[in-house]
């Protein structure tokens, strides 16, 4: 099979070659109430160079073990040198490239780690603890070998049992108070001073990260053999400087950074993506789809082109994302002037230019999806109401809610009025024995119209729960006030209702600027969402965060 190596976020390759000021500001603090002599547990290793710990038995903590890229694994080695093992005791110093085989690994800081500088037990300290759903191991002011004591790493590691999950799942979490060192003397340090010289090209910095012990699967932190090591404490990847966490369910590592606004390299609607997990490989799944051109200021039909062909009722024309009248027979109305080309626009918009995908309403540019509440189980996505569950690809264990893959319940916890489904979903209590017609949704055992609330995109109407191109019936269309179109009143055109519109609804689907929507003579549906299920419109021009290097089998 052939593999491949996916990198996320390039390092700066001048940060390899920089010789970086010593850091003197700590980072985050290190957990510290397990006992011992100064909290990090009773477990110590002995001061040493390159040795480990005799296999640790991981059941009372994780009865069922750990599972790992294989296992599940009862036991486990802490090693001096900045990580822990499955398979045996580790005594390298120089770490080799992820990834190694035949050695599971979880490595925070895998370097040549030396306590033999003495200053127990507030420094040259490796602790180790396990209680209840926990284990932690702690490298507390270490030094670097040949007993350079002048810097030190003060780092821990932490493991979770992820509660409610599948057994052997569990969280990791790196944390780093204090990054002075990057690589020992016989990594090829000459200097004996921690930090490689940049003229040195076989000194060998520290790596951090996941290795699965197959030649083929890891995940390395960024600045990983480099000089950029050391920023880990002040680096995150989940916003906390200092703080990286990971979760392995079903033995591997999920991908981290998922769920960012991602660009998919396409033309306009159809460049909107979202990062996701696809066989454990990060990929941009595409969210925006082509669709009939509007007049919203976005390339609704993917040609490249925004706002293009006859997209309002004569006389109106299309300005910048809404339809004009043209300045002719008594001017302009209230709030608007006449420009250069003839077209009323709003005073406050004269001088406004926004960028692709908005337009300008009372003198600020909004989104195309500003107002926009979508039908229940629907999300705006560039102007449009879509369901992200049928265009998204969840990883194995995950289930799609709203749009957003989120674990499947028992790994993630149900609401007090939910039960957990066969299928991994939490389902309202007496959901899962109501079945509701289409375009309707369950609430505690009852359907409800999916509609109901919704205030579909301009131009659009909600109908059968979704938002479609059409406009809604004036009030005099010969409908008696919430009465549903699909018992109209003798002697009225049923054709002038969208079926299941409410007439007497509130007056919706305007834009921002209160206008009528294109080719539309009255308004829209407007009506009330759900807690909970409207998404933020993305940005057409977005670009994904991405701290990862992953090595994966196809």
């Amino acid at each position: 099979m052939q593999s491949l190596i996916r990198t996320f976020a390039p390092v700066a390759m001048t940060a390899a070659l920089a010789v970086l000021a010593v850091p003197t500001a700590h980072a985050v603090p290190l957990l510290d109430t397990f006992g011992g002599p100064i909290g990090y547990g009773a477990n110590v290793l002995p001061a040493n160079d390159d040795s480990s710990s005799d296999p640790i038995d991981l059941t009372a903590a994780f009865p069922g073990g750990l599972t790992f890229f294989g296992g599940p694994y009862s036991q486990v080695w802490v090693n001096n040198n900045g990580n822990i093992t499955f398979n045996d005791r580790l005594f390298t110093y120089t770490p080799n490239a992820f990834p190694v085989a035949d050695q599971p690994m979880i490595a925070p800081y895998w370097g040549d780690v030396d306590t033999r500088g003495g200053g127990a037990p507030d420094n040259n300290g490796v602790f180790w603890h396990l209680q209840p759903g926990m284990m932690v191991v702690t490298w507390h002011n270490v030094g670097v070998y040949s007993q350079n004591d002048s810097v030190k790493m003060d780092f821990q590691l932490i493991l979770r049992n992820a509660l409610d999950c599948r057994a052997g799942d569990f969280d990791v979490e790196f944390r780093y108070n204090r990054c002075e060192w990057e690589a020992g003397r016989a990594s090829g340090d000459s200097n004996n001073s921690g930090i490689c010289d940049p003229d040195e090209t076989t000194c060998v910095p520290a790596q951090a990260g996941f290795d699965a012990g197959n030649s083929v699967d890891f995940v390395a932190i960024p600045g990983s053999l480099t000089a950029a090591i050391r920023d880990v404490c002040t680096t995150s990847n989940v916003g906390m400087p200092g703080i990286w966490q990971f979760s392995v369910r079903g033995g591997m590592v999920d991908c981290p950074g998922t769920g960012t606004p991602c660009d998919t390299g396409e033309v306009g609607a159809c460049g909107l993506g979202v990062t996701q997990c696809v066989g454990r490989d990060t990929v941009c799944s595409p969210i925006g789809t082509a669709s009939g051109e509007r007049c919203d200021g976005i390339d609704n039909d993917c040609d490249g082109t925004v706002d293009n062909g006859e997209l309002c009722s004569a006389p109106e024309v299309c300005i910048r994302g809404a339809c004009v009248p043209p300045c002719f027979e008594g001017g302009c109305g209230a709030g608007e002037e006449c420009n250069g080309d003839g077209i009323c626009v709003e005073t406050a918009c004269l001088d406004v230019t926004c960028p692709a995908g908005e337009r300008c309403s009372g003198g600020t540019c909004v989104g195309a999806c500003d107002g926009v509440s979508c039908p229940v189980g629907r999300q705006c996505v560039a102007g449009q109401c879509i369901d992200l569950c049928n265009v998204l690809t969840c990883e194995m264990g995950e289930v799609c809610v709203d749009g957003a893959c989120v674990p499947q319940c028992p790994c993630r916890a149900c609401g007090a009025d939910e039960i957990c489904g066969a299928d991994g979903s939490c389902t309202p209590v007496g959901c899962d024995i109501t079945i509701c017609d289409p375009g309707f949704y369950c609430r505690e055992g009852t359907c409800y119209d999916a509609c109901e609330g919704a205030v579909c995109p301009a131009g659009q109407i909600c109908t059968a729960g979704e938002c479609v191109d059409g406009t809604a019936p004036t009030p005099d269309a010969g409908v008696s006030p919430g009465t549903d179109a699909g018992s109209v009143t003798p002697g009225t055109d049923a054709g002038t209702v969208a079926p299941g519109t409410d007439a007497g609804g509130m007056m919706g689907g305007m834009d921002a600027g209160g206008r009528t929507p294109p080719g539309s003579s009255s308004p829209g549906c407007a009506c009330r969402v759900e807690p909970g299920q409207g998404l933020p419109a993305y940005g057409l021009l977005l670009a994904p965060l991405a701290l990862f290097f992953w090595r994966r089998r196809r």
